[in-house]
């Protein structure tokens, strides 16, 4: 098996604690049971989410930014900061008791990965399986990025609301459809349309409507005029628009909107940007050139108003895209990047699920995997970061063309290039970095050393069994077979287990700023409310929290934990995480459930005291013993409760139900043993 490597971006929570709890008692019960088990720790370099923390930091210890610094120097600031949390999370999962085999342990970024990574790279290109292309991407602009799916959080918005966006000193409100005209030309009639986004349109290329939508028939095919930029738009007609939103009549965005960008290539439309990376108005936009978005927004409105073209503003229901790393609304922008095709892969992964040659437990989440894959994209890979593996391709420039080629350094580049171009060859890696889930989906066999055909590898690939959150199923796990059965040949693994998203004891997600995500170490050791809050104001002062989500988390502490966390012991914190039913969507996780396997283990311990000093009187020689024979009723009974128990342990620890294992060893060590078989000899002599 193999530990779903941790981010470098601080220390375990309880998703974590879960994760080891439930691979570390596969292990031990596999070793039991005579198999031999590897189980290989490592960690992630987490490029995004690791850049950011570092970013912030910086700017909150030093006021200076990773520019400021220079890319080498910001990357050498980074590896500091990985050495540091690298080593602590190693302690924690040593303090969770995890059997892991720490002679394996790998970080992401090591120099055996880094190798294997660019090698697989190449191996993709040579396959044909890699371009550049220009793209609508997930950017965030407060980050100068593109970022992944699921790094994008989506915020439920009910009518107008005020959000704080990175970067504007007043919050931002969301949650209204403006309507707005645009007039026919030479007619003096109009096209009211709807949006939520009105400052695009400068970028606007068409109008929209249903092609059966009667009231616009007599429109399509006529032109309308935009009085922001001087442009005339025709009047097209799509399926995908809905005549129930709004007016029916939808602008046509391409440069900022997926539906929109399918939209232009079916009707040969320009791709009109209006954004630029920093999240400011670009210099196409005339007047407006040079504004933030969502201040251009505003101007726009009151230009629509003065010209008399605003035709009301309503309440909406929407889903605001936030980025998880920074907080700012997620803008979709062209930009070129690299992209891995994932059709063919992706067809491998669906047939194996669906022929039964790799399972997914729960079940449920099958259908799941092999809707998405049978309906995936081409995979994004590139993102512009100074944190991450360069990517190994290089753009080669000769005197009569250029190339881009795929190679492991600058000199096989070369040779490669001097293989197509003539005359003198310039060369240039790519600045951009990989996405993190690409190297991570490689390590089910760079842990053990490919791309050498090693006997190690031979011994350990694939992996029997991946235990993992289901929140990471497709970005994760699915680009694991993917990438495995592609460059390896074989699938990573055989059977996935997922296990549910870790939640506080009031159903909602852990999250800093809401003051609810606990450090498995505070429940261990215990923690009084001073230190709890003490680490709030830590993240605070290194710029991971505002002073308003530091505030709020206080709050939250002083509200949940009053009296601090009292101590539970490892024990009594993985017996818990197992007590609940781990393939649930969600897992309430709550602490004086912790507290009262606390009390069990100490019940556990007493019995074994017991025990022990009931054995003095007997004197045993442990020489000489051999397996007992039951003499008496009370002991025929006992072993039948233990029978049963054993049954429905093994039973369901390998399908894991391990809710089924700790309350039958619940129910024979408090019922069975400890309230009936050990107080027997109190009630009853001895010789009877």
């Amino acid at each position: 098996m193999l530990l779903p490597p941790p981010n470098v971006t601080g220390t375990l929570h309880l998703g974590h604690a879960l994760t080891v709890s439930v691979q570390d008692v596969l292990a031990r019960w596999y070793r039991m049971h005579g198999y031999n088990v590897l189980w290989v720790p490592g960690t992630d370099h987490a490029g995004i989410a690791t850049q950011v923390v570092v970013e912030k930091l910086l700017k909150q210890k030093n006021n200076c930014t990773r520019h400021d610094l220079g890319r080498d120097r910001f990357v050498e600031e980074v590896w500091k900061w990985k050495e540091k949390k690298g080593q602590r999370i190693t302690e924690q999962l040593k303090m969770l008791g995890a059997s892991l085999d720490w002679s394996r342990q790998f970080f992401t970024m090591d120099e055996k990965q880094s190798l294997a990574v660019a090698q697989a790279v190449v191996t993709l290109w040579e396959k044909g399986l890699l371009y550049k292309s220009d793209s609508l991407v997930n950017w965030s602009c407060n980050l100068r990025s593109a970022i992944s799916d699921i790094e994008v959080d989506h915020l439920s918005i009910s009518g107008p609301t005020q959000v704080n966006i990175p970067g504007y000193d007043k919050p931002v409100t969301f949650g209204q459809l403006i309507n707005f005209a645009y007039k026919l030309h030479d007619v003096e009639e109009e096209i009211v349309v709807s949006t939520t986004r009105v400052e695009t349109m400068l970028g606007d290329v068409a109008v929209a409507v249903h092609p059966n939508d009667l009231r616009y028939q007599a429109y399509v095919g006529k032109k309308l005029y935009n009085p922001l930029n001087g442009r005339y738009i025709p009047v097209i007609q799509d399926e995908s628009v809905d005549p129930k939103f709004g007016t029916g009549a939808v602008k046509i965005t391409p440069a900022h909107n997926h539906t929109d960008f399918e939209i232009a290539k079916k009707n040969n439309l320009p791709v009109i940007p209006i954004i630029n990376e920093d999240g400011l108005l670009n210099s196409s936009c005339g007047k407006f050139s040079g504004l933030k978005r969502f201040e251009a927004r505003e101007q726009i409105l009151n230009a629509l108003g003065s010209m008399g073209l605003l035709r009301g503003i309503q309440d909406h229901d929407m889903q605001l895209p936030i980025c998880s790393r920074s907080g700012d609304v997620i803008e979709l922008i062209v930009k070129p990047q690299w992209f891995v095709k994932c059709k063919e892969m992706a067809e491998i992964a669906s047939a194996a699920v669906k022929s039964g040659s790799l399972t997914i437990e729960p079940y449920n989440f099958s259908q799941q995997w092999c809707a998405w894959l049978d309906n995936i994209r081409d995979w994004c890979i590139s993102r512009q970061l100074w944190w991450g593996h360069r990517l190994p391709i290089y753009h080669c420039r000769g005197e009569e063309g250029s190339i881009y080629v795929g190679a492991a350094d600058d000199i096989e580049a070369m040779k490669k290039a001097q293989n197509v171009l003539l005359g003198k060859i310039d060369i240039e890696r790519e600045t951009d970095v990989l996405d993190t889930w690409f190297s991570s989906a490689l390590l089910p066999f760079t842990a053990f050393g490919w791309p050498k055909e090693s006997t190690e590898l031979k011994l350990c690939y694939p992996l029997s069994m991946m235990v993992t959150g289901h929140d990471i199923m497709f970005f994760w796990v699915a680009r694991m077979v993917m990438l495995g059965s592609c460059l390896t040949g074989k699938l990573p693994f055989e059977k996935i287990m997922l296990h549910g998203i870790i939640c506080d004891s009031q159903g909602r997600k852990m999250s800093k700023s809401l003051g609810n995500v606990i450090d498995p170490e505070d429940i261990i050791n215990g923690s009084t409310i001073e230190k709890l809050k003490q680490k709030v104001d830590d993240s605070h002062k290194n710029g991971i929290l505002s002073k308003r989500e530091s505030e709020l988390a206080s709050a939250s502490l002083e509200e949940q934990f009053p009296q601090g966390i009292p101590e539970c012991g490892r024990d009594a914190l993985r017996f818990t995480l197992l007590s609940y039913k781990i393939k649930s969507h969600y897992i309430n996780f709550n602490v004086p459930d912790c507290y009262a396997n606390r009390l069990f283990c100490n019940k556990i311990w007493q019995a074994w005291r017991f025990s022990c000093e009931w054995a003095k009187n007997l004197s045993p020689n442990i020489d000489t013993l051999s397996k007992p024979e039951p003499k008496n009723l009370m002991d025929k009974w006992i072993l039948s409760k233990l029978s049963v128990a054993v049954n429905i342990i093994n039973a369901s620890i390998p399908n894991g139900d391990f809710h089924k294992s700790t309350t039958a060893i619940r129910d024979f060590l408090y019922s069975d043993l400890c309230d009936v078989y050990l107080v027997c000899p109190l009630i009853f002599p001895l010789n009877n």
